[in-house]
């Protein structure tokens, strides 16, 4: 099995509530650091919901020191160039290089790649005696040596350290700081994928094509091995109400927002059989990550309109300041101080792994 096996002597007991790109990146992380990690899903199994995400060099680095590189490199595609472009004609208004150029100036590829994919790749390298399906969190309590959780299937858990990757609706984000009120942005986003054969006349480039026009952008780029065209649309409109992402969508509405676009773009959109909209809503700043011994991670921590969740899975910064501050504060604090040092640790070290766009 690919992957890291935690070392003995371990440091910390931390669960991780949430299994996906961003709770199983961090729980591989914290297993290399030597830490003894389970990682509780709510659902009965590990999926990812959406298409495309991109794995910039900050991320393919992370990926690679995991012992994952050939895998990455399977799934992942290696755009030429990020290109955008005007709405009306598709002429360039910026084209920038990726592929080998980007390798060499940062030392690691940039891949985009199937979210499905990257997640199964991620719980594929976990022990899977470490990964309990079908756990959604009901309540946990806070204790001086520990916290103490409890699902809705009845089981019990404890952990000195307790993070929070469960997600934009997350439940332990809920518990720490009460209710929300989404705003929405008065921007909706239709994603998809396309079936290459679909597009395949179209001669469609292997970059991030991105398309900019008045109240709207579309982007597109090759997933799963060039086989499926992944699409993310933005669109403004005045209203939406439902905070979901598996609603669906009309291919007929996304053409139609489109339609005095670039001939090329509508061509493609020809293309799509399926479609998912969601409104993109927004909430404001957390006052804090943390609260003693429970921290969050990806949507949970960052459930805002950009959507960056995945991307603070793990950060080269973060793991390193992970290592030194673990072992630093477990000897002289536990694990509530450990948590509070490596959490302003990591917020100094973000970026890993970027949106659907």
């Amino acid at each position: 099995m690919a992957g890291t096996t935690p070392k003995k002597n371990c440091k910390l007991n931390i669960a991780v509530v949430g299994g996906g790109i961003a709770g199983a990146a961090a729980a591989l992380n914290l297993l290399a650091a030597g830490h003894d990690v389970q990682v509780y899903e709510q659902a009965q199994t590990f999926r990812e919901v959406g298409a495309g995400i991109q794995v910039s060099p900050n991320a393919s680095r992370v990926i690679h020191g995991l012992g994952l590189a050939a895998p990455l490199a399977q799934i992942g595609v290696r755009p030429l160039a990020f290109h955008q472009k005007r709405w009306q004609d598709g002429s360039t208004l910026l084209k920038t290089p990726l592929g080998d150029a980007v390798e060499a100036a940062f030392g690691f590829p940039y891949y985009q790649v199937h979210r499905a994919d990257i997640l199964a790749m991620l719980v594929g390298a976990l022990p899977p005696e470490r990964l309990h399906t079908g756990h959604r969190l009901a309540g946990f309590s806070e204790r001086a040596d520990g916290v103490e959780m409890a699902f809705d299937n009845g089981t019990q858990a404890r952990a000195d350290v307790l993070i929070g990757a469960d997600g934009i609706h997350s439940s332990v984000r809920h518990i720490l700081f009460g209710a929300e009120a989404p705003r929405f942005t008065g921007v909706t986003a239709y994603r998809g994928l396309i079936r290459a054969e679909r597009v395949r006349h179209l001669d469609v480039e292997v970059t991030t094509q991105v398309w900019m026009g008045p109240g709207s952008h579309l982007v597109t780029y090759f997933v799963a091995g060039k086989r499926l065209l992944n699409f993310v649309a933005n669109v403004e409109r005045d209203a939406w109400t439902a905070e979901s992402w598996s609603e669906q969508g009309n291919p007929d509405d996304l053409r139609a927002a489109f339609a005095a676009w670039d001939p090329h773009l509508r061509a493609i959109l020809e293309g799509v059989e399926e479609t998912f909209i969601w409104g993109i809503f927004d909430r404001a700043p957390l006052p804090r990550w943390s609260t003693g011994r429970v921290t969050l991670l990806g949507d949970a921590l960052s459930p805002d309109a950009a959507a960056h969740g995945a991307r603070r899975g793990a950060s080269p910064g973060g793991q390193r300041r992970a290592d030194r501050v673990f072992a630093a504060e477990r000897r002289h604090r536990g694990g509530a101080g450990a948590l509070r040092s490596f959490t302003q640790a990591a917020h100094r070290a973000r970026a890993v792994i970027g949106n659907g766009e």
